[in-house]
């Protein structure tokens, strides 16, 4: 295990290096950031001066190599539009993310698993048919849309809820609710057809002929080993969310790392868009290897 961490690890670092080098090129060409922090008719001594302040009057890979040795030191640079160190910018936004995630993720592979789990135990019912349908149509319908009628909804003709902020527990309902259905419908599909090959299987059968009742087959004897896709399905969308879900922070302007990232691409604020594609990438890379943990805890004939 500790071999298969040591080159996960390595890999991740490779892709980190990668990704870093793309996105520092790429972000100087969405243009000057004197346009946008310097008013329209600032002289040409204020746009030098500003320039070799935040050091762009520097060629492009002279930036970039002072760039990596401020990284080694540790160094994330600093924020231009905060004026205040970019990774402490991003830690910030990411704690909203991650608590966002932390919720809606409790709530969606709890709600997910046991539902799609007692849909699999009598496919074609009544409650099988509703689940499935609700579920589709979850996985189906964009998040975007669901976050502009639940506002209407809700926000605008109801009056029950507010449309943006972090100030209360109602704050939170919107924004959970909307990250909520899409990931639902998804696991809940995938934990269905897990458990309906598994309770077809020749133990299950066994040990409803032993008169075992429908609970411990389900959640005992079925659930386990149904779960290694699952696990994979909850990984790819807790990644999703903690990648930041762009549209609906930006949305319900919740302050959260998807959020922060579109605002400091567009002011060109290019420490803190590097900052938060590196805590992004390392939430994937931990979280991926989390569910590779998982596989070998859940079963003990995968090894690594």
């Amino acid at each position: 295990m500790n071999s298969f961490i040591g080159k996960r690890a390595m890999a991740s670092g490779i892709s980190l290096v990668g990704l870093v080098i793309l996105v520092f090129f790429l972000s100087r060409l969405t243009g000057d950031p004197t346009d946008l922090y310097l008013p329209l008719d600032a002289t040409i001594e204020m746009r030098d001066q500003f320039r070799e302040l935040h050091g762009f009057n520097d060629p492009l890979i002279v930036q970039f190599g002072r760039y990596v040795g401020d990284l080694l030191r540790g160094d994330f640079g600093q924020s231009i539009r905060q004026a205040r160190p970019a990774m402490e910018v991003v830690l910030q936004a990411f704690g909203w993310t991650l608590w966002l995630a932390v919720i809606t993720m409790s709530l969606v592979t709890v709600a997910a698993i046991v539902i799609g789990s007692l849909a699999a135990f009598k496919v074609g019912g009544i409650f099988d048919r509703i689940a499935t349908f609700f579920s589709l149509v979850g996985a189906s319908a964009p998040d975007f849309w669901i976050a502009i009628v639940a506002i209407v909804v809700f926000a605008v003709n109801l009056h029950w809820l507010p449309t943006s902020g972090t100030g209360s527990v109602w704050h939170w309902i919107l924004p959970v609710s909307v990250l909520f259905i899409r990931p639902f419908g998804l696991i809940l599909q995938v934990v269905r057809g897990s458990m309906i090959n598994v309770l077809g299987s020749a133990y299950v059968k066994t040990a409803k002929a032993k008169g075992v009742r429908s609970r411990p087959i389900i959640f005992v004897h079925g659930l386990r080993n149904a779960m290694l896709p699952v696990i994979t399905v909850i990984g790819d969308q807790a990644a999703a969310i903690l990648n930041g879900a762009v549209v609906v922070e930006t949305i319900f302007g919740f302050p959260g790392i998807g959020k922060l990232m579109i605002d400091s691409i567009l002011l060109r604020d290019f420490a803190v868009v590097l900052a938060a594609i590196m805590v992004s990438a390392l939430a994937i890379f931990i979280m991926n290897l989390l569910i590779d943990i998982a596989y070998a805890i859940l079963d003990p004939r995968i090894r690594y």
